[in-house]
Parts: C-alpha cells; structure tokens; sequence
C-alpha cells in the first residue's frame, strides 16, 4: 500500500531567522497530514469527540535530513503502524518534490477515553469500526 500523503507550501512566517522551516512548523504538518488522513478514511474530529475519545501524543521524534525553505513544497506521508495494544505508531516522511527526503517524524500515540482518562485498550479496533475507509490506516 502506499502511503497517504498531503503536499504543503512552506510559507515565509514559518521559518526561523536562518530561513529554514521552524521545528515546530514540522509538527503543525505531521499534525495536518494525520488529520486529513483521518478525514479521507471518513473520520473526523467532530465524530470522535461525540463518541467519547480524543486521539493523544506520548511520544514525538523529529529527524532533519535536509531543509526546507520558504516557497519549498513537501509532501508529508503518514503511515500507521498498529500493534496489539494501547498506542500504535505513526510514520511520516517530509519529501521535497525532487525526492529528496528532509525530514523523518515518528509519533507515538493512542486514543483517550474522555470520560475515564485512560487509553482505549485496542485503538485499531475503534478504528476499524468507525471509518469508511479503513485500509488508509492500515487497518
């Protein structure tokens, strides 16, 4: 399968005095490429809150292969890697349009009970039940 991917334009007031994309405009992507992954596979935030759960990070890791500059684009991949139990992994590559890959961003996560605070024990399952398109997840 191939990754699900979402094409950004680095824009001027993300970047740092240096001109390179600011750390934290990296998270803001992986954030809006997980998003819109969830929304293709016909979930959306509104439809988990109203079911009681929130999706969480525990753990981010960024790796910087390169940089990106204003006007740059990048398509930002995400895949799910589903285990057996509570959290599950997500990877994501930035990748400018030449192929180049500038940055690697693995996230750990899981998806919170909102009444009890605690992880739902099989988030794939919840998963595999609520979208309309499951394998985009890798479900």
């Amino acid at each position: 399968m191939t990754a699900f991917t979402v094409r950004i334009v680095v824009r001027g007031y993300e970047t740092d005095s240096q001109g390179h994309l600011n750390g934290s405009a990296y998270l803001q992507y992986s954030e809006h490429a997980s998003w819109s992954l969830m929304q293709e596979a016909g979930i959306t935030q509104r439809d988990l809150l109203a079911q009681g759960v929130g999706p969480v990070v525990m753990e981010t890791t960024i790796s910087y292969h390169g940089e990106l500059v204003a006007g740059d684009e990048v398509e930002v991949s995400c895949e799910y890697l589903w285990g057996t139990g509570k959290s599950c992994r997500l990877q994501q590559l930035f990748t400018k349009l030449d192929g180049t890959v500038v940055a690697k961003v693995s996230r750990v996560g899981g998806l919170l009970d909102l009444a009890e605070r605690r992880l739902v024990a099989d988030p794939a399952a919840h998963y595999r039940a609520v979208a309309k398109k499951p394998e985009l997840l890798g479900l």
